[in-house]
Protein backbone atom coordinates (compact mmCIF):
# COMPACT_ATOMS: atom_id res chain seq x y z
CA UNK A 1 0.00 0.00 0.00
CA UNK A 2 2.75 2.45 1.07
CA UNK A 3 4.79 1.64 -1.98
CA UNK A 4 1.85 2.19 -4.37
CA UNK A 5 1.24 5.92 -3.65
CA UNK A 6 4.48 7.50 -4.95
CA UNK A 7 4.34 5.34 -8.05
CA UNK A 8 0.87 6.69 -8.89
CA UNK A 9 1.99 10.28 -8.21
CA UNK A 10 4.99 9.87 -10.46
CA UNK A 11 2.79 8.35 -13.15
CA UNK A 12 0.35 11.25 -12.90
CA UNK A 13 3.19 13.78 -13.05
CA UNK A 14 4.61 12.01 -16.07
CA UNK A 15 1.22 12.07 -17.75
CA UNK A 16 0.87 15.82 -17.13
CA UNK A 17 4.38 16.43 -18.51
CA UNK A 18 3.57 14.34 -21.57
CA UNK A 19 0.39 16.33 -22.15
CA UNK A 20 2.29 19.63 -21.92
CA UNK A 21 4.84 18.42 -24.44
CA UNK A 22 2.06 17.30 -26.79
CA UNK A 23 0.38 20.73 -26.57
CA UNK A 24 3.69 22.46 -27.15
CA UNK A 25 4.35 20.23 -30.16
CA UNK A 26 0.93 20.87 -31.66
CA UNK A 27 1.35 24.62 -31.33
CA UNK A 28 4.62 24.63 -33.26
CA UNK A 29 3.84 26.28 -36.65
CA UNK A 30 4.55 24.51 -39.92
CA UNK A 31 7.80 25.55 -41.53
CA UNK A 32 7.14 28.34 -44.01
CA UNK A 33 8.41 26.21 -46.86
CA UNK A 34 5.88 23.45 -46.11
CA UNK A 35 2.98 25.95 -46.01
CA UNK A 36 4.11 27.47 -49.30
CA UNK A 37 4.18 24.02 -50.89
CA UNK A 38 0.66 23.23 -49.70
CA UNK A 39 -0.58 26.60 -50.94
CA UNK A 40 1.12 26.03 -54.30
CA UNK A 41 -0.49 22.59 -54.68
CA UNK A 42 -3.94 24.03 -53.88
CA UNK A 43 -3.39 26.91 -56.31
CA UNK A 44 -2.27 24.57 -59.08
CA UNK A 45 -5.33 22.40 -58.45
CA UNK A 46 -7.66 25.40 -58.71
CA UNK A 47 -5.96 26.61 -61.87
CA UNK A 48 -6.19 23.14 -63.41
CA UNK A 49 -9.89 22.97 -62.56
CA UNK A 50 -10.48 26.44 -63.95
CA UNK A 51 -8.60 25.61 -67.15
CA UNK A 52 -10.56 22.42 -67.68
CA UNK A 53 -13.85 24.17 -66.91
CA UNK A 54 -13.22 26.76 -69.61
CA UNK A 55 -12.12 24.24 -72.24
CA UNK A 56 -14.95 23.05 -74.48
CA UNK A 57 -15.11 19.42 -75.56
CA UNK A 58 -13.81 18.53 -78.99
CA UNK A 59 -16.40 18.96 -81.75
CA UNK A 60 -18.03 15.95 -83.37
CA UNK A 61 -17.04 16.03 -87.03
CA UNK A 62 -19.59 14.65 -89.49
CA UNK A 63 -18.26 11.64 -91.33
CA UNK A 64 -15.57 10.88 -88.74
CA UNK A 65 -15.60 7.50 -86.91
CA UNK A 66 -17.16 9.03 -83.79
CA UNK A 67 -19.16 11.73 -85.51
CA UNK A 68 -22.65 12.00 -87.01
CA UNK A 69 -23.24 10.62 -90.51
CA UNK A 70 -23.09 12.75 -93.64
CA UNK A 71 -26.53 12.93 -95.27
CA UNK A 72 -26.33 16.23 -97.19
CA UNK A 73 -24.37 17.25 -100.28
CA UNK A 74 -21.18 19.08 -99.27
CA UNK A 75 -18.36 21.00 -100.88
CA UNK A 76 -14.75 20.91 -99.71
CA UNK A 77 -13.34 24.38 -99.07
CA UNK A 78 -9.79 25.44 -99.84
CA UNK A 79 -8.75 25.02 -96.19
CA UNK A 80 -10.04 21.44 -96.07
CA UNK A 81 -13.32 22.09 -94.27
CA UNK A 82 -16.64 20.82 -95.60
CA UNK A 83 -19.75 22.95 -96.09
CA UNK A 84 -23.15 21.22 -96.29
CA UNK A 85 -25.89 22.75 -98.41
CA UNK A 86 -29.47 22.31 -99.61
CA UNK A 87 -30.97 23.47 -102.92
CA UNK A 88 -34.44 24.83 -103.67
CA UNK A 89 -36.24 26.12 -106.76
CA UNK A 90 -35.43 25.57 -110.41
CA UNK A 91 -32.20 23.79 -111.40
CA UNK A 92 -29.31 26.23 -111.02
CA UNK A 93 -28.20 25.80 -114.64
CA UNK A 94 -31.62 27.08 -115.75
CA UNK A 95 -32.05 29.81 -113.12
CA UNK A 96 -32.30 33.48 -113.94
CA UNK A 97 -31.82 34.52 -110.32
CA UNK A 98 -29.46 32.69 -107.93
CA UNK A 99 -29.74 33.32 -104.20
CA UNK A 100 -27.55 32.22 -101.28
CA UNK A 101 -29.59 32.10 -98.06
CA UNK A 102 -27.76 32.44 -94.70
CA UNK A 103 -29.56 31.02 -91.65
CA UNK A 104 -29.69 32.50 -88.16
CA UNK A 105 -28.71 31.49 -84.63
CA UNK A 106 -29.45 27.89 -83.62
CA UNK A 107 -30.68 27.04 -87.13
CA UNK A 108 -29.36 25.13 -90.13
CA UNK A 109 -29.66 24.72 -93.90
CA UNK A 110 -33.26 23.47 -93.57
CA UNK A 111 -34.40 26.74 -92.01
CA UNK A 112 -35.32 28.57 -95.18
CA UNK A 113 -38.79 29.98 -94.45
CA UNK A 114 -41.29 27.60 -96.01
CA UNK A 115 -43.30 30.47 -97.41
CA UNK A 116 -40.36 32.41 -98.84
CA UNK A 117 -41.62 31.77 -102.39
CA UNK A 118 -44.52 29.88 -103.87
CA UNK A 119 -43.72 27.28 -106.49
CA UNK A 120 -45.52 29.37 -109.12
CA UNK A 121 -43.31 32.39 -108.39
CA UNK A 122 -40.18 30.25 -108.32
CA UNK A 123 -40.96 28.85 -111.76
CA UNK A 124 -42.22 32.09 -113.31
CA UNK A 125 -39.18 34.10 -112.16
CA UNK A 126 -36.67 31.30 -112.54
CA UNK A 127 -35.35 31.39 -108.98
CA UNK A 128 -32.71 29.07 -107.50
CA UNK A 129 -31.92 29.18 -103.76
CA UNK A 130 -29.09 27.44 -101.93
CA UNK A 131 -29.00 27.38 -98.14
CA UNK A 132 -25.98 26.07 -96.25
CA UNK A 133 -25.02 25.08 -92.72
CA UNK A 134 -22.82 27.81 -91.31
CA UNK A 135 -19.53 26.47 -89.84
CA UNK A 136 -20.13 24.27 -86.79
CA UNK A 137 -23.83 23.87 -87.49
CA UNK A 138 -25.58 20.84 -88.98
CA UNK A 139 -23.22 18.89 -91.21
CA UNK A 140 -20.67 21.64 -91.87
CA UNK A 141 -17.26 21.35 -90.25
CA UNK A 142 -16.39 23.88 -87.54
CA UNK A 143 -13.92 26.64 -88.29
CA UNK A 144 -11.59 27.03 -85.28
CA UNK A 145 -10.04 30.05 -87.02
CA UNK A 146 -13.39 31.66 -87.66
CA UNK A 147 -13.37 35.45 -87.81
CA UNK A 148 -15.82 38.13 -88.84
CA UNK A 149 -14.64 38.03 -92.45
CA UNK A 150 -14.37 34.26 -92.91
CA UNK A 151 -18.04 33.56 -93.65
CA UNK A 152 -18.03 35.96 -96.61
CA UNK A 153 -15.29 33.92 -98.25
CA UNK A 154 -17.12 30.67 -97.43
CA UNK A 155 -20.13 32.09 -99.30
CA UNK A 156 -17.89 33.01 -102.23
CA UNK A 157 -16.36 29.52 -102.39
CA UNK A 158 -19.78 27.91 -102.19
CA UNK A 159 -21.01 30.04 -105.09
CA UNK A 160 -17.92 29.27 -107.16
CA UNK A 161 -18.03 25.52 -106.61
CA UNK A 162 -21.75 25.40 -107.43
CA UNK A 163 -21.20 27.53 -110.52
CA UNK A 164 -23.52 30.39 -109.58
CA UNK A 165 -21.69 32.79 -111.87
CA UNK A 166 -19.85 36.05 -111.33
CA UNK A 167 -22.72 37.61 -109.34
CA UNK A 168 -25.41 36.25 -107.06
CA UNK A 169 -27.85 37.48 -104.40
CA UNK A 170 -27.52 36.99 -100.64
CA UNK A 171 -30.32 36.94 -98.07
CA UNK A 172 -29.61 36.53 -94.35
CA UNK A 173 -31.87 36.30 -91.32
CA UNK A 174 -30.91 37.37 -87.76
CA UNK A 175 -27.25 36.35 -87.28
CA UNK A 176 -27.33 35.35 -90.93
CA UNK A 177 -28.44 38.90 -91.64
CA UNK A 178 -25.50 40.16 -89.65
CA UNK A 179 -23.28 37.98 -91.86
CA UNK A 180 -24.58 39.81 -94.93
CA UNK A 181 -22.73 42.91 -93.65
CA UNK A 182 -19.49 40.94 -94.07
CA UNK A 183 -20.42 40.02 -97.65
CA UNK A 184 -21.06 43.70 -98.38
CA UNK A 185 -17.64 44.52 -96.91
CA UNK A 186 -15.44 41.75 -98.33
CA UNK A 187 -17.08 40.45 -101.54
CA UNK A 188 -19.28 43.33 -102.82
CA UNK A 189 -18.05 42.72 -106.37
CA UNK A 190 -19.71 39.29 -106.31
CA UNK A 191 -23.15 40.52 -105.26
CA UNK A 192 -26.13 41.25 -107.49
CA UNK A 193 -28.15 42.38 -104.46
CA UNK A 194 -28.59 41.74 -100.74
CA UNK A 195 -31.35 41.54 -98.14
CA UNK A 196 -30.80 41.72 -94.39
CA UNK A 197 -33.76 40.43 -92.37
CA UNK A 198 -33.79 41.52 -88.70
CA UNK A 199 -29.96 41.48 -88.65
CA UNK A 200 -28.37 41.18 -85.23
CA UNK A 201 -26.61 44.40 -84.17
CA UNK A 202 -23.34 44.35 -82.25
CA UNK A 203 -23.76 46.87 -79.42
CA UNK A 204 -20.00 47.49 -79.48
CA UNK A 205 -19.73 48.73 -83.07
CA UNK A 206 -17.73 51.92 -82.50
CA UNK A 207 -19.84 54.26 -84.66
CA UNK A 208 -23.08 53.56 -82.79
CA UNK A 209 -23.97 56.46 -80.45
CA UNK A 210 -23.17 55.31 -76.92
CA UNK A 211 -26.46 56.50 -75.42
CA UNK A 212 -28.48 54.80 -78.14
CA UNK A 213 -26.51 51.59 -77.86
CA UNK A 214 -26.95 51.52 -74.08
CA UNK A 215 -30.68 52.18 -74.45
CA UNK A 216 -31.02 49.24 -76.82
CA UNK A 217 -28.81 47.02 -74.65
CA UNK A 218 -31.00 47.74 -71.62
CA UNK A 219 -33.97 46.27 -73.47
CA UNK A 220 -32.35 42.83 -73.29
CA UNK A 221 -33.11 40.34 -70.52
CA UNK A 222 -30.62 40.51 -67.60
CA UNK A 223 -29.29 37.03 -68.40
CA UNK A 224 -28.62 38.06 -72.00
CA UNK A 225 -26.80 41.21 -70.92
CA UNK A 226 -24.37 39.04 -68.95
CA UNK A 227 -24.08 36.52 -71.79
CA UNK A 228 -23.19 39.27 -74.27
CA UNK A 229 -20.77 40.97 -71.87
CA UNK A 230 -18.92 37.68 -71.42
CA UNK A 231 -18.85 37.06 -75.19
CA UNK A 232 -17.43 40.54 -75.80
CA UNK A 233 -15.06 41.14 -72.90
CA UNK A 234 -14.16 37.58 -71.80
CA UNK A 235 -14.69 35.33 -74.84
CA UNK A 236 -12.49 32.61 -73.34
CA UNK A 237 -15.17 32.22 -70.62
CA UNK A 238 -18.04 31.84 -73.09
CA UNK A 239 -18.18 28.05 -72.86
CA UNK A 240 -18.09 28.05 -69.05
CA UNK A 241 -20.72 30.77 -68.77
CA UNK A 242 -23.13 29.05 -71.13
CA UNK A 243 -22.78 25.64 -69.49
CA UNK A 244 -22.75 26.59 -65.79
CA UNK A 245 -25.94 25.89 -63.80
CA UNK A 246 -25.86 28.68 -61.22
CA UNK A 247 -27.20 31.51 -63.42
CA UNK A 248 -29.34 31.48 -66.56
CA UNK A 249 -27.33 32.03 -69.73
CA UNK A 250 -28.38 32.79 -73.33
CA UNK A 251 -32.17 32.94 -73.54
CA UNK A 252 -32.24 32.38 -77.31
CA UNK A 253 -30.36 29.09 -76.87
CA UNK A 254 -32.88 27.93 -74.26
CA UNK A 255 -35.83 29.13 -76.40
CA UNK A 256 -37.06 31.40 -73.66
CA UNK A 257 -40.42 32.83 -74.87
CA UNK A 258 -39.64 36.12 -73.08
CA UNK A 259 -37.37 37.15 -75.96
CA UNK A 260 -40.21 37.04 -78.47
CA UNK A 261 -42.96 39.56 -79.16
CA UNK A 262 -46.63 38.61 -79.08
CA UNK A 263 -46.62 38.41 -82.88
CA UNK A 264 -43.59 36.11 -82.77
CA UNK A 265 -45.29 33.78 -80.28
CA UNK A 266 -48.38 33.68 -82.48
CA UNK A 267 -46.24 32.68 -85.46
CA UNK A 268 -44.37 30.04 -83.44
CA UNK A 269 -47.66 28.48 -82.30
CA UNK A 270 -48.63 27.99 -85.96
CA UNK A 271 -45.28 26.49 -86.90
CA UNK A 272 -45.18 22.82 -87.77
CA UNK A 273 -44.04 20.66 -84.87
CA UNK A 274 -42.62 17.96 -87.17
CA UNK A 275 -39.16 19.50 -87.44
CA UNK A 276 -37.27 16.22 -87.54
CA UNK A 277 -34.01 17.98 -88.38
CA UNK A 278 -33.76 19.95 -85.12
CA UNK A 279 -31.35 17.41 -83.59
CA UNK A 280 -28.95 18.07 -86.48
CA UNK A 281 -28.53 21.76 -85.69
CA UNK A 282 -26.24 21.26 -82.66
CA UNK A 283 -24.98 17.76 -83.39
CA UNK A 284 -21.39 18.91 -83.80
CA UNK A 285 -21.37 20.51 -80.34
CA UNK A 286 -22.74 23.75 -78.95
CA UNK A 287 -19.38 25.47 -78.62
CA UNK A 288 -18.55 25.57 -82.33
CA UNK A 289 -22.10 26.59 -83.24
CA UNK A 290 -23.95 28.59 -80.58
CA UNK A 291 -21.02 29.81 -78.47
CA UNK A 292 -18.72 30.78 -81.32
CA UNK A 293 -21.64 32.61 -82.92
CA UNK A 294 -21.87 34.79 -79.80
CA UNK A 295 -18.13 35.45 -79.69
CA UNK A 296 -17.98 36.46 -83.36
CA UNK A 297 -21.22 38.44 -83.48
CA UNK A 298 -20.54 40.45 -80.32
CA UNK A 299 -16.74 40.51 -80.38
CA UNK A 300 -14.50 43.22 -81.78
CA UNK A 301 -15.11 43.67 -85.50
CA UNK A 302 -12.49 44.63 -88.07
CA UNK A 303 -14.93 47.14 -89.59
CA UNK A 304 -18.05 49.09 -88.71
CA UNK A 305 -21.06 48.52 -91.03
CA UNK A 306 -21.97 52.21 -90.85
CA UNK A 307 -18.68 52.93 -92.69
CA UNK A 308 -19.58 50.80 -95.71
CA UNK A 309 -19.68 52.30 -99.18
CA UNK A 310 -22.54 51.75 -101.57
CA UNK A 311 -21.74 48.49 -103.40
CA UNK A 312 -24.01 49.53 -106.27
CA UNK A 313 -23.12 53.15 -107.09
CA UNK A 314 -24.62 52.82 -110.57
CA UNK A 315 -27.88 51.25 -109.34
CA UNK A 316 -26.89 47.88 -110.79
CA UNK A 317 -28.24 46.22 -107.65
CA UNK A 318 -29.91 47.06 -104.35
CA UNK A 319 -29.61 46.41 -100.61
CA UNK A 320 -32.66 46.05 -98.37
CA UNK A 321 -33.05 45.90 -94.59
CA UNK A 322 -36.29 44.41 -93.24
CA UNK A 323 -37.09 45.03 -89.58
CA UNK A 324 -39.99 44.37 -87.21
CA UNK A 325 -40.97 47.41 -85.13
CA UNK A 326 -41.53 45.22 -82.03
CA UNK A 327 -38.36 43.13 -82.34
CA UNK A 328 -36.97 42.29 -78.88
CA UNK A 329 -33.78 40.61 -80.11
CA UNK A 330 -32.65 43.24 -82.64
CA UNK A 331 -33.91 46.59 -81.30
CA UNK A 332 -35.46 48.78 -83.94
CA UNK A 333 -33.81 52.01 -82.73
CA UNK A 334 -30.40 50.75 -83.85
CA UNK A 335 -31.68 49.55 -87.23
CA UNK A 336 -33.22 52.96 -87.89
CA UNK A 337 -29.93 54.65 -87.07
CA UNK A 338 -27.93 52.34 -89.34
CA UNK A 339 -30.37 52.91 -92.20
CA UNK A 340 -30.06 56.68 -91.71
CA UNK A 341 -26.26 56.47 -91.89
CA UNK A 342 -26.42 54.37 -95.06
CA UNK A 343 -28.95 56.13 -97.32
CA UNK A 344 -28.28 53.65 -100.14
CA UNK A 345 -30.04 50.97 -98.08
CA UNK A 346 -33.77 50.59 -98.68
CA UNK A 347 -35.25 50.29 -95.20
CA UNK A 348 -38.52 48.43 -94.63
CA UNK A 349 -40.02 48.56 -91.13
CA UNK A 350 -42.98 46.27 -90.42
CA UNK A 351 -45.38 47.69 -87.78
CA UNK A 352 -46.41 45.17 -85.12
CA UNK A 353 -43.88 42.59 -86.28
CA UNK A 354 -41.24 41.08 -84.01
CA UNK A 355 -38.04 39.24 -84.83
CA UNK A 356 -39.60 36.49 -86.95
CA UNK A 357 -40.32 38.73 -89.93
CA UNK A 358 -39.81 36.08 -92.64
CA UNK A 359 -42.41 33.80 -91.03
CA UNK A 360 -45.23 36.30 -91.59
CA UNK A 361 -47.59 35.13 -94.31
CA UNK A 362 -46.52 36.47 -97.67
CA UNK A 363 -43.50 38.34 -96.26
CA UNK A 364 -40.88 35.96 -97.63
CA UNK A 365 -42.26 36.33 -101.12
CA UNK A 366 -42.39 40.10 -100.74
CA UNK A 367 -38.76 40.23 -99.59
CA UNK A 368 -37.53 38.16 -102.53
CA UNK A 369 -39.67 39.92 -105.11
CA UNK A 370 -38.50 43.32 -103.87
CA UNK A 371 -34.86 42.25 -103.97
CA UNK A 372 -35.03 40.81 -107.47
CA UNK A 373 -37.12 43.51 -109.10
CA UNK A 374 -36.04 46.72 -107.29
Amino acid sequence: MAGGGPTRRISAASARAHTRKAKQKSSIPLPSGTFAKILLVVLIGLLAWGYQATRPPLPKICGSPDGPPVTAPRIKLSDGRHLAYKEFGVPRENAKYKIVYIHGYDECRHDVPSNILSQDVIESLGVYIVSFDRPGYGESDPNPKRAVKSLAFDVQELADQLGLGSKFYVIGFSMGGQAVWTCLRYIPHRLAGAALIAPVVNYWWPKLPVNMSLEAFDLQLPQDKWTLRVAHYLPWLTYLWNTQKFFPACSAASHNPAVFSSKDLELISKQSSSQDYRAQVRQGGEYESLHRDLMISFGTWEFDPTDLDNPFPNNEGSVHLWQGAEDKLSPVILQRYIAQQLPWIQYHEIPGAGHLVPMIDGMGEKIVNTLLTA
